[in-house]
């Protein structure tokens, strides 16, 4: 078990034995552990208690996970993992469009969810150091006034605003920022941003740009960052500066 962690941790399952289970193997890993079985639980649970990472199920009473899930985007720094037995395409995608940190399907090997977590866990913690946006010795990719923090995967507007990315936008605006006016077609992304191959009718690209793309054009100078290469793909428009934080 790794040192004790100062990160907490909201299991929100509504079936009891994978909970307790859940909650004992985290508790092992030196986690502070909550857990709750529905959306009115959790939300009881984070009025009190300051949540870095929630692990949580699709399929719960009254809201889904999904359905929460959208509520929870509105704050910024909290880590969302899904932990579901729906393996749908379409369950994926709109994970991946509300932000979750990472979708695993059940029966999960309980080392790789922990894993999973812990490398989640260290961002966020990275992240509510009182560093403003520097990360000693991390890289950082500077453009237009945005900065992109490799180890903390934060992106900062020029106004200083915070932005944690989900691991897929992450990729994928990583790959634009070390390739700056080269066309990325949705192959490539989705193979950087996902570790897989593009399937059929896959929009997993278009919601992650789309996301991005958000960031950017709440500032006027910046709107036009990624364009569309139609037929193509992608292309980052920009110079970019890689520096390491000291």
């Amino acid at each position: 078990m790794e040192p004790k962690t100062n990160v907490k941790l909201l299991i929100v399952e509504d079936e009891v034995v994978t909970r307790q289970t859940l909650t004992r193997l985290f508790q092992q890993e030196g986690y502070d552990v909550f857990d709750a079985a529905d959306g009115r639980q959790m939300e009881s649970i984070m009025a009190q208690q300051a949540i870095d990472i929630i692990i949580m199920d699709v399929n719960l009473p009254g809201q889904s996970g999904l359905e929460l899930a959208e509520s929870l985007r509105e704050q910024n720094n909290i880590g969302l993992v899904f932990l579901t037995g729906r393996d749908s395409d379409e369950d994926r995608l709109l994970a991946l469009e509300l932000g979750a940190d990472d979708y695993l399907i059940k029966p999960y090997n309980p080392r790789e969810l922990t894993v999973r977590v812990r490398n989640l866990a260290r961002r966020i913690e990275q992240i509510n150091e009182p560093k403003e946006h520097q990360v000693e010795g991390s890289t950082q990719y500077h453009f237009a006034n945005w900065v992109l923090d490799c180890d903390s995967r934060c992106l900062f507007a020029p106004d200083g605003k915070m932005f944690r990315l989900p691991k897929s936008e992450y990729r994928a605006l990583e790959l634009f920022l070390t390739n700056p006016g080269k066309i990325h077609d949705r192959d490539t992304l989705v193979r950087k941003m996902l570790d897989r191959e593009l399937r059929p009718n896959d929009r997993t690209v278009d919601v992650a740009i789309r996301r991005i793309r958000r960031h950017f054009e709440a500032h006027p100078e910046t709107t036009n960052l990624i364009t569309t290469i139609h037929g193509e793909g992608y292309r980052f428009v920009g110079d970019v500066e890689i520096k390491v934080a000291s």
